[in-house]
């Protein structure tokens, strides 16, 4: 479940749902028998994830922000919102139909590619706020208020 928080429009995510929703992302992503032995994300919402899939599946190598993703690397990031992140990422897949797109948040009633795997949809449209972010929604929210 997602925490409410005090800022309108936001819901913030703990550290204990964030190792929850990866358990549960971790468990789905075995359930497809998809095979890798790496992880590729991008830097800004997806290490912190990506970082905590690799220990489920004792993976040593994450790729950050590469140009070319092999087939065979699973990619995670922290939320499938719009899907620009996953259309920008599928362009440099040398393999599509090798590929898994994980994350652990996706928008409800954003229609999302088959490759993707997600443990929790969202409440509505509320932005959502990972801990590992909220500096940043912080500073972004202090910004639209001046």
């Amino acid at each position: 479940m997602v925490s409410k928080g005090n800022w309108k429009g936001k819901s913030f995510l703990t550290w204990s749902e964030i190792e929850s929703q990866v358990q549960i992302l971790s468990t789905k992503i075995k359930k497809t028998g998809f095979e890798f032995d790496k992880i590729a994300t991008v830097s800004r919402g997806g290490l912190v994830p990506a970082r905590l899939v690799a220990d489920h599946f004792d993976i040593k190598k994450i790729l950050v922000d590469k140009k070319k993703i092999l087939g065979g690397t699973l990619f995670v990031d922290d939320i499938y919102d719009s899907g620009d992140t996953f259309q920008k990422i599928f362009q440099v897949v040398d393999e599509p139909t090798n590929f898994l797109y994980a994350t652990l948040m996706v928008r409800k009633g954003v229609k999302h590619p088959k490759q993707l795997v997600y443990a929790k949809k969202t409440l509505g449209s509320e932005y959502v706020v990972f801990p590992w972010d909220k500096l940043e929604s912080k500073r972004a929210h202090k910004s639209i208020k001046d």
